[in-house]
């Protein structure tokens, strides 16, 4: 089982962002993060697991952890409704970062990911953890 944490961070919102995930294969711990100019919290939200899954051989098993509402019910909840709406939502609208969604979506069909939503600021270590990383390459643009 690989264990996966994500976070995303805007300084402000549009503004410098950043984006982490710390990722444990097998006991082996592994940190990525990286930043962008001009996005959004968001993006960076998204962006965070697409990186950590990314390079994950098909049907991994995969315990991914997020505490952004918006990643957990879209991939879970809502994206199936946005694919049959041919990338429209409830409202008519599109999508918002559809480019994003897309990617993650076909990389959660390829693999086996149990995706769960986590506090922010509750005291859960590897949350805490992956926040100060996403916040530190924000600070780095």
């Amino acid at each position: 089982m690989i264990e996966i944490y994500t976070d995303g961070s805007c300084l402000t919102n549009p503004g410098n962002g950043g984006w982490a995930a710390i990722i444990n294969k097998d006991g082996k711990i592994s940190k990525i993060s990286g930043s962008e100019k001009n996005t959004t919290n968001n993006r960076m939200e998204l962006i965070a697991p697409i990186n950590a899954l990314k390079d994950m051989e098909d049907n991994s098993q995969i315990k991914l952890y997020t505490d952004s509402q918006y990643v957990k019910l879209g991939i879970t909840e809502w994206i199936n409704k946005w694919v049959i709406n041919n990338w429209q939502t409830s409202k008519k609208e599109d999508v918002k970062n559809k480019d994003l969604w897309i990617e993650l979506y076909n990389l959660n069909k390829s693999l086996n990911v149990n995706w769960n939503w986590v506090k922010a600021h509750a005291g859960n270590p590897m949350n805490e953890e992956v926040d100060l990383l996403a916040k530190k390459a924000a600070n780095s643009k």
